[in-house]
């Protein structure tokens, strides 16, 4: 997240500077307002630090450019003056805007930290490797200014959350988490895990129903041409006609006449409607009920809820000693889970349940009623011998196995509905017109 200086003054009249972190500078401010109540300071600016572009000299050699975050120019012209160089330009950068790096880009980054302290090397070298050798600008800032925080002295868990939009919340918590948990390797491991099986599912998930998608959208768009603009060239000449029409092709004119009349009113409601719901999905009300109604799903819910159980009990597995508190392990699996119908029935009934009334794993799990059969049967047998750690890691491979196998039936079975759909569109159109075909014109030409 950006960084944010703000200077000012306290009751004593003395000069006071402090940075905070926050998404946007409305955030921030409000961060800085509450600081300032509480230990009585008087804000006199906010800054965001920012990009500048340089220019630079050393005598007798070539000029650089560069670079640089700061909060103001001075600062760097500072930082270059220091390091025995003539200033040539200093411009802050216009497009300073920061994407998120690519998934591909992040797997690498934690699996070859995994690889490496596998093989005993530092994370501060692993560190200066992956700089140097990182191609996304996002993620190569991201990885400097955790180098230069553990270097300070800074907390991990703090060095890595503070650059949560780019390596995304649960992989910066668990980042996080791992310099201190003692088994740094094995959690680096099971996030590389995570991370390449949500996006290969994410991958095949998008190849199953893009080809379908555009399928449809193109029959769609045939019938739509067809039925409002070839169709009422035929039907509406045997109406001039005088020719009473068969009700199908009737059917049909009133239905070409309705879209003809309505096409503008019919075409902004549906961008409307669908940017409505667009933006429902994205509030966290919205995205509840989708990942609600989501797992319930034909075809895919199945496969979409088995994979976030996979995930939970992942997650789940590598926190469940490493991290110390399991009532930590159950929140942070839950929120890694991908579905916020899942997070929020573990967080509100099974982990108060555990906490408040003393349940079980297994009690507490069934309660939330989000856990397949297989699931619970499994973690009952684990919490009675004493094997939940290892059952939760058999349960993530389990799924894994099956929603692999799984996905490819569900790719035969949409390709057949959409076949089966195809199908029946046409033979509706091929009746129609040979309805239309064979009606005589009441009077001849």
């Amino acid at each position: 997240m950006p960084d944010f200086r703000f200077e000012g003054s306290n009751a004593a009249g003395r000069s006071v500077k402090g940075i905070v972190t926050a998404e946007s500078f409305s955030e921030a401010k409000k961060k800085v307002s509450q600081l300032s109540k509480k230990h009585s300071i008087k804000v006199a600016k906010i800054m965001k630090r920012r990009t500048f572009m340089y220019k630079a000299q050393k005598p007798n050699e070539e000029p650089i450019k560069g670079e640089q975050k700061a909060f103001t120019k001075e600062e760097v012209e500072q930082a270059l003056e220091t390091l025995g160089y003539k200033i040539l330009s200093i411009q802050p950068k216009v497009l300073d805007f920061q994407f998120k790096p690519p998934p591909s880009e992040l797997i690498t980054f934690v699996r070859v930290s995994a690889d490496m302290l596998r093989e005993k090397l530092s994370f501060t070298e692993i560190l200066s490797l992956l700089i140097n050798d990182t191609q996304n600008p996002t993620l190569r800032d991201a990885l400097k200014e955790i180098n230069n925080d553990l270097r300070q002295g800074k907390d991990s868990e703090e060095a890595f959350m503070k650059q949560e939009r780019a390596l995304g919340r649960f992989t910066a918590r668990m980042l996080g988490l791992a310099s201190k948990s003692g088994s740094m390797a094995e959690i680096y491991e099971s996030t590389a895990k995570f991370l390449e099986r949500n996006e290969e599912f994410r991958r095949n998930l998008r190849s199953a129903l893009i080809t379908p998608f555009f399928t449809l959208l193109a029959l769609l768009g045939a019938v739509i041409f067809y039925v409002a603009y070839i169709f009422p060239e035929t039907a509406l000449l045997f109406v001039k006609l005088g020719t009473e029409l068969p009700p199908m092709t009737a059917a049909t004119l009133e239905l070409s006449q309705f879209l003809s009349a309505n096409v503008w009113l019919l075409l902004f409601g549906t961008i409307g409607t669908l940017g409505g719901l667009a933006y429902f999905f994205s509030t966290p009300g919205g995205q509840f009920l989708k990942d609600r109604y989501m797992i319930k799903m034909p075809i895919i819910g199945g496969l979409i809820h088995k994979t976030a159980i996979e995930i939970f009990c992942r997650v789940f597995y590598s926190l469940y000693s490493g991290s110390g508190e399991n009532i930590d392990a159950l929140k942070l699996a839950a929120e890694a889970c991908g579905n916020k119908y899942m997070e929020q029935q573990i967080k509100t009934i099974s982990i108060p349940m555990m906490l408040s009334q003393g349940r079980g794993l297994y009690q507490a799990f069934e309660a939330s009623n989000v856990f397949t059969k297989t699931a619970l049967a499994r973690f009952h047998s684990g919490a009675e011998t004493g094997t939940v750690k290892s059952t939760s890691l058999q349960i993530a491979n389990y799924y894994e196995k099956e929603t692999v196998y799984k996905l490819k039936n569900a790719v035969e079975m949409i390709q057949l509905v959409i076949a089966m759909i195809i199908s029946v569109v046409i033979t509706a159109l091929t009746i129609i017109s040979s309805e239309t075909a064979l009606v005589s014109p009441s009077t001849p030409f």
